[in-house]
């Protein structure tokens, strides 16, 4: 008998879920981002304010402007641009890249967007800053100063099927071909919630709040046996596309991650969200009940 099968016999004896997560290369702890030859070998990037990060930070770590990379995002997706950003930042495609912070959301913007333009190895920490400082793990408390290197220039491609547009959508709900999953409140699924010129959901879409993802006492993702009972509950199937919306795609992202850490086949992330479906005029838009 093999260890992984006694092991597996173990924990159905103490009635325990051994469900993992199918990539669980997308998260680091922060024990193992702790040890040397790890620290060495990943970019890490603090999505905290500045000023945060400048008073205490993981070694190492480069502050990412989050607000910034949003907007440019909303507005453009140009490869020179982000080229010469990411590349001020010396991440590539084939640089291994951990994304701290202590906002999961920003955390998961940053890291669907990485993914977007190609790099290939991004993750997670796992509860963020936050599970750093409860390892008593180092930390840097000297005045921040940018590393004073040469800006690189990463040739990009983009995976431009991790990303959804509005004309993409109208289509497939005339065509039935994508799972919606609406990572919003429960409020503004219903349209009891004004955030935009009109208020509702997308036909057909299903509400899954990005929060249930997520402990919230240590800002960790939920267990794997946790995630597959939400999907499973809320009629989500990982083996067909699914594309996540919130209000402008921090949310989404969130969702858009645990869908892919549990293996998603085609996770797709409908970047623009509400704040795009919302405030145009030829949108079909509904008022599920609650």
């Amino acid at each position: 008998m093999t260890a992984t099968l006694l092991c597996s016999l173990a924990l159905l004896a103490l009635g325990q879920p051994s469900k993992t997560y199918a990539r669980p290369d997308l998260l680091i702890e922060a024990a193992e981002l702790a040890k040397p030859e790890n620290a060495k070998k990943f970019r890490i990037l603090d999505t905290r304010a500045i000023q945060e990060w400048d008073k205490a930070r993981i070694p190492g770590s480069i502050p990412v402007d989050v607000a910034q990379w949003s907007k440019k995002f909303t507005r453009e997706q140009d490869a020179p641009t982000w080229e010469k950003l990411l590349g001020s930042l010396h991440v590539d495609v084939d640089v291994p890249v951990v994304v701290s912070g202590e906002d999961v959301k920003e955390m998961a913007r940053v890291w669907w967007i990485l993914r977007y333009w190609g790099v290939k190895d991004v993750r997670l920490l796992n509860g963020g800053w936050s599970a750093w400082t409860a390892g008593n793990h180092a930390v840097d408390r000297r005045p921040g100063e940018l590393p004073d290197w040469r800006p690189t220039m990463p040739k990009l491609v983009p995976a431009e099927k991790r990303l959804t547009t509005l004309e993409q959508i109208k289509t497939s709900l005339k065509e039935h071909t994508l799972q919606l999953v609406d990572a919003r409140s429960e409020g503004e699924f219903c349209g009891d919630t004004k955030t935009a010129k009109r208020s509702g959901a997308i036909p057909g879409a299903v509400n899954l709040e990005w929060k249930q993802m997520v402990d919230g006492n240590t800002n960790k993702f939920k267990s794997a046996a946790e995630l597959d009972r939400l999907f499973k509950k809320a009629g989500i199937d990982l083996t067909k596309p699914a594309v996540t919306y919130c209000q402008s795609g921090g949310r989404s992202s969130v969702m858009a991650f645990a869908l892919d850490l549990m293996g998603g086949a085609d996770v797709r992330n409908y970047y623009r969200s509400w704040a795009e479906w919302g405030n145009a005029d030829d949108t079909p838009i509904v008022a599920p009940k609650k």
